[in-house]
């Protein structure tokens, strides 16, 4: 009996043994887990180094660009006066401040040896070239930076007292403008136009001024309240021609058309003026009409009232906009009597 257990012991121990001795062979499966881990560990170091390259490359960029930066500024003025402004006193942030910015492009906020001068003046090289690629490339959006915008007007206005709103918000009250005026005295037109416009836009800078809170801070109250701030500043060239009476008289006539039919809420009507003023209504190209050695007749009947004026340059393109954004605005508070006046 115990030679039995001795051998049973025994057999135990060679199976441990030969289970405990590696393989000599490998399944299919693993060997394709381990080529796809050894290929995603290549791809990801791969990766980490490029990307640690193209940071190394941005950062030698940006204090390459703040050295040039220094140097011109100091090559400019070789000898300071006690007088001249220091050229770091205009970009002369706190550090916090320019920690958030360098955050917010991607860049590290201080490389080795880096003081804070130099830190500033980086940021302030990053800032330049992104400027600059910014105008190269087109201009900017004027409703972001309205947009934008918006808190801190909001805070101006916030911040005024009651008597001065009172005052800045008084806007000369014309009556309904006289159509006749167009053909008997086109002057008279320029300051009823204005004040007229003026009132109109004053009104919806007041509406917006008085909406809740919540609805200030929404979406759709920011972007309500940008819209408005973007087409003040989209009227301020019109404002200026009205001033100055340089308008064409064919926008003239338009124009007063289309605050003669607001103010008598007929915005149909209105709608139609705009419609005329910006895209014109001429039944045929220019071009169309210059066939053949001799001029059509109905050449003659061009004239400048069809000009498509939205056509002419961006800055009448915008005001003309703005004229329809305040017609939106005018049938919102002063809807009409007849509804068949309404605009779609």
């Amino acid at each position: 009996m115990d030679s039995l257990k001795a051998l049973v012991a025994e057999k135990r121990k060679n199976i441990s043994d030969d289970s405990a001795r590696p393989t000599k062979y490998m399944r299919r499966g693993e060997l394709e887990r381990m080529k796809e881990e050894a290929e995603a560990k290549a791809l990801e170091e791969k990766r980490l180094a490029e990307e640690a390259k193209r940071r190394e490359e941005e950062a030698e960029k940006a204090a390459k660009a703040a050295k040039k930066v220094a140097r011109d500024s100091s090559s400019s003025t070789p000898q300071p006066d006690s007088e001249s402004p220091n050229p770091e006193s205009s970009f002369n942030i706190s550090n916090e401040e320019t920690i958030r910015r360098l955050r917010a492009k991607g860049q590290p906020i201080r490389l080795f040896g880096e003081s804070d001068k130099d830190r500033r003046l980086r940021l302030r090289a990053l800032e330049l070239i992104e400027e600059r690629d910014h105008e190269r490339q087109g201009g900017h959006n004027d409703f972001k930076k309205a947009l934008e915008d918006v808190e801190s007007v909001e805070k101006e206005l916030q911040s005024k007292n009651g008597k001065g709103k009172k005052k800045e918000g008084e806007v000369t009250n014309v009556g309904v403008l006289d159509l006749n005026l167009v053909k008997t005295d086109p002057d008279k037109l320029y300051p009823l136009i204005y004040y007229a416009l003026k009132r109109v836009l004053k009104e919806w800078e007041e509406a917006m001024d008085e909406r809740p809170e919540h609805i200030k801070r929404s979406t759709q109250g920011k972007l309500a309240a940008a819209t408005q701030v973007q087409s003040a500043e989209y009227l301020k060239p019109l404002f200026k021609n009205l001033r100055s009476r340089s308008l064409p008289l064919d926008m003239l006539h338009r124009i007063a058309e289309i605050v003669h039919y607001m103010q008598k809420r007929e915005y149909q009507r209105a709608n139609d003026a705009y419609l005329r003023l910006s895209i014109g209504n001429a039944p045929w190209p220019i071009g169309v009409t210059m066939v053949g050695i001799h001029e059509r007749s109905a050449r003659e009947k061009i004239s400048r009232d069809q000009v498509a004026h939205v056509l002419n340059d961006e800055v009448s393109r915008k005001y003309i906009q703005s004229l329809k954004r305040l017609l939106t605005f005018s049938q919102t508070k002063y809807p009409p009597d007849d509804i068949s006046q309404l605009m779609g």
